[in-house]
């Protein structure tokens, strides 16, 4: 079984400041908002959405298909994924853009600043989706506006559950387009903040979007997660680590344990279970693609 992951392949260029955003933040001066913050450690990584799915399924033994869009300085994102045993058949290079680039920046408290370049992404909506014999699932996830719009209306033409993970893409859609991916979806992911908007933009509650779909998983960081099915919620709980070396990556690792999961036929619980302990296992690792899973992590 094989599963489309729709989404970016990025390089993630990552920074961590040794203070606090709300420190030099003055909210009552937004207005005027003008800051700069001294990142001493600074790395380049692969990343995108896709690409951190990708490895994480990958990981676990599954088959991810990622279709996305590099762009002319690729050549290294492409090597890389065939090292790993993951299919390029459905990664384009457009030789007019950049690949996208997510610039990351960390504070002491884990919170993050994005600032993201889109690139050979928004050339996404090129490649298109078909019905094949060993295609069994699919996942938006955050990618070109237009590429989320299309292929979520393939994956269901082409009879293909899917997760819609709308991630930082989520701000994008109004609440009718948002609305729309819920109906086409058979799953929905998202993380708290994801989630209450969400609910604001659809005018739709938690319970309300859980009985539109098969099933609707909230992340909440260190808290676990959150399942809801049939209007019901039941509360995962987290795995706890000792040492937090870096968030980045670690809503992707959930996302590919998910998968795995409903790979195998797992109930939701069981993929959230799998999913609080392999980001767990991800955030004592640097980077969205640097961490490796054996069966110590993994033992349930």
């Amino acid at each position: 079984m094989s599963t489309v992951i729709c989404g970016s392949l990025a390089f993630d260029i990552i920074m961590t400041f040794e203070g606090r955003f709300s420190e030099q933040i003055l909210p009552d001066q937004l207005h005027i908002l003008n800051v700069s913050f001294l990142v001493p450690s600074l790395r380049r990584e692969f990343g995108g959405c896709a690409g951190n799915v990708a490895y994480s399924l990958r990981q676990l033994g599954g088959t991810p298909l990622p279709m996305a869009t590099l762009g002319s300085d690729g050549a290294d994102y492409l090597a890389r994924m065939k090292k790993q045993g993951i299919s390029t058949e459905f990664v384009r290079q457009a030789g007019d853009a950049y690949t996208a680039q997510a610039m990351i920046m960390t504070d002491r408290n884990n919170n993050q600043i994005t600032a993201f370049h889109p690139g050979a992404m928004m050339q996404a909506h090129v490649s298109r989706i078909e019905a094949r014999s060993d295609i069994k699932l699919g996942m938006i996830s955050p990618d070109g506006r237009e590429a989320m719009l299309q292929h979520a209306e393939q994956f269901k033409a082409a009879d293909i559950p899917f997760v819609f993970d709308p991630g930082q893409g989520l701000p994008m859609f109004d609440g009718r387009e948002l609305a729309h991916f819920v109906e086409l979806a058979s799953w929905v992911t998202v993380n708290d903040y994801e989630a209450k908007m969400l609910c604001d933009r659809t005018g739709l509650s938690c319970a309300e979007i859980s009985r539109r779909v098969q099933g609707l998983v909230v992340t909440l960081g260190a808290e676990g997660s959150e399942v809801w099915t049939g209007g019901d919620k039941t509360v995962v709980p987290p795995i706890k680590v000792e040492t937090v070396i870096d968030p980045t990556g670690c809503g992707d690792a959930f996302r590919g344990a998910l998968l795995y999961g409903l790979e195998q036929g797992w109930s939701l619980l069981r993929c959230a279970a799998l999913g609080n302990r392999v980001g767990a296992h991800k955030i004592t690792t640097r980077g969205g693609q640097n961490y490796t899973l054996g069966a110590a992590q993994l033992k349930e």
